[in-house]
């Protein structure tokens, strides 16, 4: 079944050339079936580029989706068009009469503040005690992710001596998730961050479990049943090409950057990327959006209830 989304935003046209079932609202309307509403709330610059990534992902389970596109209501994206914004995202004070039968938190590029220096954090803890009425399931990604286990479990985000940058082997602790359907025991992620979370803290967080590790850059998936959501801090979203522009744009900012770990053949940036980790990200969000289609209300009024 396909994803629905506007006929003129950007991931409509990408997705369509690239064999993902798309359709518009319009045609949405004369289905028989009731679509599963997935929120998006984007805190990434790069606004459209992450549709993409995410829109490709959750798009290409056989469920018909409805995804709506949320920003913060008081921040001002600098690195997106204003006509993008307007039309496209609704801020959160506009949504949050509403229900969804998920929602993604994106990471953002604010690691190296406190979490209570984050210009919009008062909305965002307001947001996250939303999704406990008006969210069936929540999957914190990254930066979103760390936010969410410091508002329910005090878990820290902790500061890196150097940037774990690359792509880094992962094992599968938990096949038996019903996330995991079809994990391989051991592959490859993407990670990009300054930050990390601990085991020794999660660990003395009661209810959250461990799904995803590395030996190199420590827990990257946790389980949190007891608010229906799971939290990523590495980036199975990410498009081949996406580090090396994280790489490219650091070394024309004469930022001090490492090449990426075990991402360019042979770890040489003048040759081209390989992906190894695209058939994950499409297991580990099919195996999400498969989890919300069998466990939420027909009746969305009932979420949350």
């Amino acid at each position: 079944m396909p994803i629905t989304l506007p006929g003129n935003l950007p991931a409509y046209q990408v997705l369509s050339r690239e064999g993902v079932m798309v359709m518009t609202p319009d045609r949405a309307a004369h289905q028989d079936i009731r679509p599963l509403r997935i929120g998006l709330l984007n805190l990434m610059p790069k606004k459209i580029q992450t549709e993409n990534q995410f829109a490709r992902l959750i798009g290409a389970t056989p469920l018909q989706i409805d995804l709506s596109l949320i920003r913060m209501s008081a921040h001002k994206t600098r690195n997106t068009a204003a006509e993008h914004m307007a039309e496209f995202y609704r801020p959160f004070q506009a949504v949050k009469a509403e229900k969804f039968d998920g929602l993604i938190i994106t990471g953002a590029p604010i690691e190296h503040l406190p979490f209570e220096e984050v210009t919009y954090w008062d909305e965002l803890r307001e947001v996250m005690d939303w999704t406990q009425t008006n969210v069936h399931s929540t999957f914190g990604v990254c930066w979103g992710g760390m936010a969410m286990a410091w508002h329910f479990h005090g878990v820290p985000k902790r500061m890196l001596s150097a940037k774990a940058f690359g792509c880094f082997g992962h094992r599968n602790l938990a096949p038996a998730s019903p996330y995991l359907r079809g994990f391989s025991d051991e592959f490859v992620m993407p990670v990009s961050r300054w930050t990390e979370m601990r085991q020794d803290d999660i660990d003395a967080a009661p209810g959250l479990t461990t799904l995803l590790t590395s030996e190199t850059t420590g827990p990257c998936l946790v389980d949190d049943p007891c608010h229906r959501a799971l939290y990523i801090i590495n980036h199975l979203e990410y498009d081949s090409g996406t580090l090396k522009e994280e790489y490219d744009r650091d070394v024309a900012g004469g930022t001090p950057i490492n090449v990426p770990t075990n991402y360019y053949p042979g770890d040489d940036p003048a040759r081209v990327p390989v992906n190894r980790w695209r058939s994950h990200a499409h297991l580990l969000y099919g195996n999400w959006i498969n989890e919300i289609y069998q466990t939420t209300p027909f009746d969305r009024a009932l979420i949350g209830v």
